[in-house]
């Protein structure tokens, strides 16, 4: 922190220097370019301060939250992810994950069906309490099976600019996934909101059950880039593979 107060003061003493003759533009010119140096480098240091704290936080247990509902997205994927997903919600207490948002793939017709009839049913079950309402979204794929590397270079492209719409408008507390590629450029951005300050949001990743001695492909990436706030798994092996994983034991 003593290094960066003084880059600072060093950043004010440059722009405190006087106007020199135009007549002499070289000196000008290299002044303005030692100005906007310090000023990039000085933002560079913020962000890359701010980007280790959020790691750092990421790392810490969490400290119990207060009582009141989290906005929670959820993040369905075709196959049995989202058998898994649905079972892990039974467990869960509802009331404290609410208002709910659903988003699965554009070319997913199952998971939000599946989805609303988990909802229609907590409906019934809570009849003499008025629910917060779940939205069901679908999200733009990045790459489906069997595309081109070269093509999905462009749907990659849109799925991140609709994640980042859709994480602007959802802006969640919580968010829940276990799998899917879809949750990779929802969970990339909103770690990017939290370096940036914009919201934080906590990540649990849930590895699928099927992966008994190594990560899927999202879960391997929310690992070793930091992202996930809790990352649990299924088998023993896998968090003595994975030291930061937190074993649960089988969940379905």
């Amino acid at each position: 922190m003593a290094e960066i107060l003084k880059m600072f003061v060093a950043l004010i003493e440059i722009l405190k220097l006087p106007v020199i003759d135009k007549s002499n533009g070289s000196n000008f010119s290299s002044v303005s370019s030692v100005a906007v140096f310090s000023s990039a480098i000085f933002v560079v240091t913020l962000i890359l301060i701010r980007l280790l704290y959020v790691i750092y936080c990421n790392s810490r247990p969490l400290s119990k939250r207060a009582s009141k509902p989290v906005s929670t997205l959820i993040i369905l994927g075709s196959g049995g992810h989202t058998a898994e997903m649905l079972n892990l919600l039974a467990v869960l207490q509802k009331d404290r994950f609410e208002p709910r948002f659903y988003i699965a793939g554009a070319t997913d017709n199952m998971s939000l069906q599946k989805a609303q009839l988990l909802e229609i049913s907590l409906i019934a079950e809570n009849a003499t309490r008025v629910p917060n309402t779940a939205q069901f979204m679908k999200i733009y794929r990045s790459r489906e099976v069997g595309q081109s590397y070269i093509t999905s270079v462009w749907t990659t492209l849109i799925a991140m600019v609709h994640a980042l719409w859709l994480m602007i408008k959802i802006r969640p507390e919580v968010i829940l996934c276990n799998g899917p590629g879809t949750c990779i450029p929802l969970c990339a951005i909103a770690f990017i909101f939290k370096v940036l300050g914009i919201r934080w949001s906590s990540i649990f990743y849930v590895e699928s059950i099927a992966r008994v001695r190594r990560l899927s492909l999202s879960g391997l990436l929310l690992y070793k880039l930091r992202m996930a706030d809790q990352l649990y798994v299924q088998w023993p092996q896998l968090q003595h593979q994975y030291p930061r994983a937190i074993y649960v034991g089988r969940l379905m």
